[in-house]
C-alpha cells in the first residue's frame, strides 16, 4: 500500500507542497489536518481510543476521528471520508475553527499541524474499524474536561490542546443544534 501524502501549508493554510506523511512527521513540517468531534443530543462526545498498532499515540483516547486532507479534498469532504473509514458512519459536519500546534512524540516523530476543528451530531453507535480504533464511548463533555485534568496521559496531545484553548468552539451547550 502506497503511503499517503500530506498537504504542506504555510501559517495562512496556503498549500506549498506535498510530502509523504511519515517524512513530514520526521521533519516536523507544517501540514494540514483535521479533528472531528461528534456529539449526541445529550451533549456527550463520541471518543475513540486509538488502535494499539498506531505509529504514534497508540491506545490513547481522543476526539471522534482525525486525519489529513488529501490533495483536492475540502476539509469537510476529508472529515466525512475519515469518519466513515474509522467510525463507520457519516453525518453533516460544520467547521468551527483552526489552529497550529506542534507536538513531539517519544518515537522521534513530531506532529506539526494546522488542524481544522469540525463538529457533527449523531445518535447511533458507530461501526468501528478495528485497524484504526481500539474502542469508543460516549462521554459528557464536562466529564472529559475533568478527566483530562486528572489523567492527561490517557489522551492525545492535540485533544488536550483543543480542550485547553478551543473548548468554546466544541461546547454545544452555547448554541442550537440547527
Amino acid at each position: 500500500m502506497k503511503e499517503e501524502n500530506v498537504i504542506l501549508v504555510n501559517q495562512f493554510d496556503e498549500q506549498i507542497g506535498l510530502m509523504p506523511k511519515m517524512e513530514a512527521h520526521e521533519k516536523a513540517l507544517l501540514h494540514r489536518a483535521f479533528s472531528v468531534f461528534v456529539f449526541n443530543n445529550k451533549n456527550e462526545l463520541m471518543l475513540q481510543q486509538r488502535a494499539l498498532t498506531k505509529y504514534h499515540s497508540p491506545g490513547l483516547w481522543t476526539n471522534t476521528c482525525c486525519s489529513h486532507q488529501r490533495e483536492g479534498e475540502t476539509n469537510l469532504q476529508a472529515g466525512s471520508r475519515r469518519l466513515m473509514e474509522e467510525m463507520g458512519f457519516v453525518t453533516d459536519l460544520v467547521e468551527k475553527t483552526s489552529f497550529i500546534y506542534k507536538a513531539p512524540f517519544d518515537n522521534g516523530l513530531t506532529e506539526h499541524e494546522l488542524d481544522h476543528i469540525m463538529v457533527g451530531y449523531y445518535e447511533d453507535n458507530p461501526n468501528i474499524n478495528k485497524e484504526e480504533v481500539e474502542c469508543w464511548k460516549w462521554m459528557p463533555l464536562e466529564d472529559v474536561r475533568k478527566d483530562i485534568e486528572v489523567q492527561p496521559h490517557l489522551y492525545t496531545a492535540w485533544f488536550i490542546i483543543i480542550f485547553d484553548k478551543f473548548y468554546h468552539f466544541i461546547n454545544i451547550n452555547h448554541e442550537s443544534n440547527s
